[in-house]
């Protein structure tokens, strides 16, 4: 639960809380005052319920507040639900990706499969979804070839594997045109990705 949500619930128990006290009978409480300082004046019916009116719109306007942040929390961390269909959506994006690298091996598209993989659940999350807040966690062994990343979000407790492979793709190789129409010697090369999602740390 994150910070923004329990004080939201905090708020409705201290809501539960001024109702409760807009409850209690008058000659209960005369019968504290009285206890506590036989000398004070009687309290007249009157300023009960004026303290009743005062406790319960305190409580309505304080639940009316919870119930909107609860709204903005929801705005501000993913669920499981939303990371689930951000995540396969994403996979089907990415299944059959093509990209070009340079000499360098360098992507010509994105910097790395992390930040790829980051950007393209945050675009499949919806309108209900943060437009941030989700990782790819990279595996230890993983290459250029073959990877594999955990993918987790803020405020959701799922987890999904997400597998990388890519393939050779000559047929997406690309040059650009040198100078004076002569052949240039820069060649990009082609790439196909195989992507694959299950739930759980990879």
């Amino acid at each position: 639960m994150d910070t923004l949500t329990k004080l939201n619930t905090l708020s409705l128990i201290l809501c539960a809380g001024l109702v409760a006290m807009a409850c209690v009978k008058a000659d209960r409480v005369r019968a504290w005052r009285s206890s506590i300082n036989p000398s004070a004046p009687e309290l007249p019916d009157a300023a009960f319920v004026v303290g009743r009116v005062v406790l319960v719109t305190m409580a309505a306007i304080g639940v009316y507040t919870s119930i909107q942040g609860f709204g903005v929390a929801d705005d501000m961390s993913w669920d499981d639900r939303e990371l689930s269909s951000a995540v396969q959506h994403a996979r089907d994006d990415l299944d059959g990706y093509m990209f070009r690298v340079d000499d360098s091996g360098t992507p010509d598209y994105f910097s790395s499969y992390e930040s790829l993989l980051e950007e393209k659940v945050v675009e499949n999350g919806g309108g209900d979804a943060p437009q941030d807040g989700v990782t790819a966690t990279a595996a230890d062994d993983n290459t250029a070839d073959d990877a594999y990343f955990t993918v987790t979000a803020e405020g959701a407790d799922a987890a999904f594997c997400t597998h990388i492979e890519r393939t050779r793709s000559k047929k997406d190789d690309y040059s650009p045109p040198g100078l004076n129409g002569r052949e240039s010697f820069l060649k990009y090369r082609g790439y196909r990705m195989a992507v694959t999602a299950q739930q759980g740390e990879c």
